[in-house]
């Protein structure tokens, strides 16, 4: 199972790139890591990936704990026509508690126990036999002498009385037990019997298998005497007539969580997992709820549950590498948490590539390259420092870019308004936060279009309004950065008046602009914290 690599919801350019870049260092370093997203990846990533011709890491809704994950219990199933005697040999060679039915292509008919085996014998009658000819032979350990059909269905009767008696009372839809009773063997060829299975090991005269075999009658030899042939017979019958078809069974894909309700309000103890198809993949049982196998993950951008996937706490985090504030993520063991006051995660990641010593291609230099220009701006955001410079020189070194030109096409592809509604543009990079033990809601938008936004001003606010209130937030805030002006456009909803005038020396107004405040991090959520211990 691979180890899912992923950044914050609402992916940003940083977020992907890094994520993409990390996958591929650990893949070099021996890991089996996947590069996911946890949320639809934005027009300024799109344009990235496509420049540098990188596939789309995989969306992920979240790290729960599936049956997929789940180290199964492996057993080899048998096909419908299998004998019960053959079933019940392989479940007690085996400690084989519950046997799977497959079909040839393995797809799930069935169960059977122990105690279905157990119940079977004692309700059945004894007197009924489907099943084939090859089957019976292998079972009894006989020898097949006259094989007129290979599918054998009919009564069973046990032929020890004079050939006189046994008239009116043997048909042609009877299968015959006898022993050396050769005028049994004449009547029942006579009639046309199905089957006549001969006990003791009796040599069966060249005559008589002669006329079996003219009359269409199969016959078997076998050494058991009658008593134990009789005994056996009903055991030749096939699995598929016993087997357990109303079964509970879960999907491959579907949550342990759903799942345990399921399993601890009945006493069955596996329940078979299918894929999409019906293909038997294993058992899960109440083992598997004590002590599941959980999702590998390694977290890039951020380091807080209200950021992260849906399910984090089921998942076991490896490590993390970062460039914000420490946040409230723990682990039961210790992990690589690697974390630097970097414009951009990608810079951290590229001082990895280069403390490894692994060689930086062309596309993932693209995509770090992208992510460290995205979040600092083109080293306009405070957040800058000379790290992300010095790695933005040297990889492109490798890609030999005009840096003003592809920055700002990039930001021209990525900012961009039109065709996305109020909640897109509102949640297209929005993280929660708890500041001085109250949540804080902030969303934020870099455009050259900032009319685009004003035009819809008071839709904005509606939604904004309606977010605070639903959401329970003290302030719930949407940063609107004009990167040309290099500065913020402020609309909000506080539970706290002159907060905003606290916050950034401002006036209390709705799309109030304050010159230089382009970064989240650096500068709107450290002001917001000041603010609201004053």
């Amino acid at each position: 199972m691979s180890i899912l690599v992923f950044g914050h919801k609402n992916p940003d350019t940083d977020s992907v790139s890094s994520a993409i870049a990390f996958s591929y260092l650990n893949n070099k370093l021996g890991q089996n890591t996947e590069a996911t997203v946890l949320g639809n990846i934005s027009k300024e990533t799109k344009y990235v990936l496509d420049y540098f011709k990188i596939e789309e890491p995989r969306l992920i809704n979240n790290v729960k704990i599936q049956l997929e994950d789940l180290e199964l219990e492996k057993v080899e199933g048998v096909k419908e026509d299998t004998s019960i005697l053959s079933a019940f040999k392989l479940m007690e060679d085996g400690q084989i508690k519950v046997l799977p039915i497959l079909d040839s292509k393995q797809h799930l008919k069935g169960v059977v126990t122990m105690k279905d085996i157990a119940m079977a014998l004692i309700k059945s009658d004894g007197y009924k036999l489907s099943t084939t000819l090859n089957s019976i032979a292998n079972d009894l350990k006989g020898n097949i002498l006259v094989k007129a059909q290979e599918n054998i269905e009919g009564n069973i009767k046990i032929a020890s009385l004079y050939h006189e008696t046994l008239q009116g009372i043997l048909t042609s839809d009877d299968i015959i037990i006898t022993g050396d009773r050769y005028d049994v063997f004449e009547e029942a060829i006579k009639l046309k019997v199905k089957l006549i299975i001969v006990t003791g090991g009796v040599e069966v005269p060249e005559e008589y298998l002669k006329s079996a075999k003219e009359n269409g009658v199969s016959v078997i030899s076998v050494g058991i005497d009658t008593f134990t042939s009789a005994k056996l017979i009903n055991q030749c019958n096939n699995i598929s007539s016993i087997m357990n078809t109303n079964i509970i069974k879960f999907s491959t894909h579907e949550y342990l969580e759903d799942v345990k309700e399921k399993i601890e309000q009945t006493n069955i103890r596996s329940f078979p997992v299918i894929d999409c198809d019906n293909v038997f993949l294993g058992f899960v049982s109440r083992s598997h709820i004590i002590s599941p196998q959980r999702k590998k993950v390694m977290l890039v951008d951020h380091n807080e549950y209200e950021q992260s996937a849906e399910g984090l706490k089921e998942a076991e985090i490896i490590e993390v590498v970062d460039h914000h504030k420490i946040g409230n993520i723990s682990t039961s063991m210790p992990i690589s948490f690697r974390n630097m006051p970097v414009g951009s995660t990608c810079t951290i990641i590229y001082t990895m590539f280069k403390q490894a010593n692994i060689e930086i291609p062309h596309g993932i230099a693209g995509v770090l390259i992208s992510g460290i220009i995205s979040d600092t701006l083109l080293f306009k955001s405070p957040t800058t420092t000379d790290i992300d410079k010095d790695a933005v020189e040297n990889l492109n070194k490798i890609l030999k870019l005009d840096l003003e030109k592809y920055a700002m096409d990039m930001f021209k592809s990525g900012t961009s308004l039109e065709g996305y509604s109020i909640e897109e543009i509102f949640y297209r990079d929005f993280k929660q936060f708890e500041i001085e033990g109250q949540k804080i809601g902030v969303g934020q938008v870099f455009t050259l279009d900032i009319d685009d936004v004003f035009n819809r001003k008071d839709k904005f606010l509606e939604f904004i309004d309606k977010t605070h209130e639903e959401s329970g937030y003290y302030i719930t805030l949407l940063v609107i950065t004009d990167i040309l002006k290099e500065g913020s456009y402020i609309l909000y909803k506080s539970s706290k008046t002159n907060l905003i005038q606290k916050a950034f020396n401002a006036d209390e107004e709705q799309g109030v602009f304050i010159p230089g405040l382009v970064s989240r991090k650096k500068q709107v959520v450290p002001n917001i914290t000041e603010a609201l211990n004053h």
